[in-house]
């Protein structure tokens, strides 16, 4: 009755102490002013409003439809390692919420004993005990509580992390893959220069022969064919680098890589992004940082419980033969229960400091969510800002390939009549190849914005 009154006491003046201890986390501000920079594109050809993030929340197979593309994607998911051990992680968690779930329920034990007792070597007394014993811990200042919630962000948390790795090594298949079609694209390229610097190179010792250009002529053209055949084989050794690097992503021996061609690739070209939450709500590792958050507040409110009692409610119930030290046969039931309260005075500043470490961690997740925003934000700026510079530079560049192209046909004609120099003949051919391998690129850095600009909206995760 004691401890009852003293609890009843308790509860009645800490009202306000337990609003605080069993209080639900609620979402801080965060800044989310003007997070993406230069969200409209020149053309219009890519759009980014508040209204919307369709693009972002598109299924991954819906983006990437290259079928290749898709199969490298579904084996990357089905076996990289850093995936397998995403869902681990998740089976883990889900455990260890079961488990915070569990403890406010009562604890059972039990402990059976025997003794076989003889006095100064008289008769044998055998005594036994067979208790069941109940320990319940009466979670008066949400101890219990707070580890439960905190059990819960975890899992929460671990979902994220599994999407956001999820994510990533859709971006990192999708990139690899176009980065290959890339490479392809221009050692082809290289391939076509490399029959017209021979051609070249025939046409100038032809006219050497015939007394209309001298030996250096013909060298230039020599030297000029022997390097575009050395950036063919630079081109294939990264071509099996990245090939090895898309092979270990997906969770296999390096080899050669089943793959399409550049031109015959579809990605969306229109598309509206969000900005502030509706942008934290698609992105993963966004979430996954306030996930931590929350659970740091509830880990404030662990360490707050500490400082406030504890009570533990312990029945038990015995078979035994041995009642007020005499040996009964046969044995009766024998009840109690015991009521302990446990409340800390002096811990040598454990708990002070266990309360200050936790706020401090709050501190730091917080920190970490609001980087987690800014980082969302630059991200997609980044991949906007790359898609349209590449746009307009792929443009441009048409124009000089097809200027170029026509310059090379002319040079070439007026070098047989003596109308230009072996010189004006090779530059020509540089000024394309170097032109036609920069169309590529941008091309790819083209398409890679668009993966960059997928992931960075949180797409990816169906």
């Amino acid at each position: 009755m004691l401890i009852a009154g003293a609890c009843a006491l308790m509860l009645t003046g800490c009202k306000s102490v337990k609003e605080s201890l069993f209080a639900p986390y609620d979402r801080p501000d965060v800044n989310t002013r003007g997070i993406i920079r230069d969200n409209v594109s020149r053309s219009d050809t890519l759009v980014a409003s508040a209204d919307s993030i369709t693009f972002g929340r598109l299924p991954w197979r819906e983006v990437f439809t290259d079928p290749q593309l898709q199969i490298l994607i579904q084996q990357a998911l089905d076996n990289n390692v850093d995936m397998l051990n995403a869902a681990l992680n998740v089976q883990m968690a889900e455990t260890q919420l079961k488990a915070a779930r569990l403890a406010f329920l009562p604890q059972f034990t039990f402990s059976p004993s025997g003794t076989i007792a003889s006095w100064d070597f008289g008769p044998v007394s055998k005594t036994y005990q067979l208790p069941v014993a109940i320990s319940w811990n009466a979670d008066l200042f949400g101890n219990l509580l707070s580890q439960k919630r905190s059990a819960q962000m975890q899992l929460l948390g671990v979902r994220d992390y599994q999407v956001v790795v999820q994510t990533n090594i859709i971006k990192g298949v999708a990139n690899m893959y176009y980065t290959l079609l890339m490479l392809d694209r221009q050692l082809e390229i290289l391939g076509d220069m490399t029959g017209l610097t021979k051609d070249t190179w025939d046409l100038m010792k032809l006219q050497m022969s015939l007394g209309r250009a001298r030996s250096t002529s013909v060298q230039s053209a020599e030297a000029n064919y022997y390097s575009v055949q050395t950036q063919a084989v630079e081109m294939k050794r990264q071509v099996r680098e990245v090939e090895n690097a898309l092979s270990l992503l997906m969770g296999q021996p390096a080899q050669a890589i089943s793959r399409g061609k550049l031109a015959n690739q579809n990605l969306p070209s229109k598309f509206a992004t969000g900005v502030g939450i509706q942008l934290l709500a698609n992105r993963a590792d966004v979430h996954y940082a306030e996930m931590n958050l929350a659970k740091c507040f509830y880990g404030i409110e662990t360490a707050r419980s500490r400082f406030y009692p504890n009570l533990t409610i312990t029945p038990t119930a015995a078979f035994t033969n041995s009642g007020g030290g005499a040996v009964v046969n046969p044995g009766k039931v024998l009840l109690s229960a015991v009521a302990s309260l446990t409340q800390p005075i002096f811990m040598r500043g454990q708990l002070t400091a266990g309360l200050r470490v936790a706020e401090a961690q709050y501190e730091q997740a917080y920190n970490t969510w609001q980087n987690a925003v800014l980082k969302a934000g630059n991200e997609v700026s980044d991949a906007l800002v790359l898609y349209n510079a590449s746009d307009e530079k792929i443009q441009l560049e048409q124009k000089q390939v097809e200027t170029l192209e026509k310059n090379v046909e002319h040079t070439r004609m007026l070098f047989k009549s003596s109308g230009s120099t072996y010189f004006e003949v090779i530059s020509a051919q540089q000024a394309l190849l170097n032109a036609q391998i920069s169309l590529v690129s941008d091309q790819f850095y083209k398409m890679q914005a668009v993966v960059n600009l997928y992931n960075a909206l949180g797409g990816g995760g169906k």
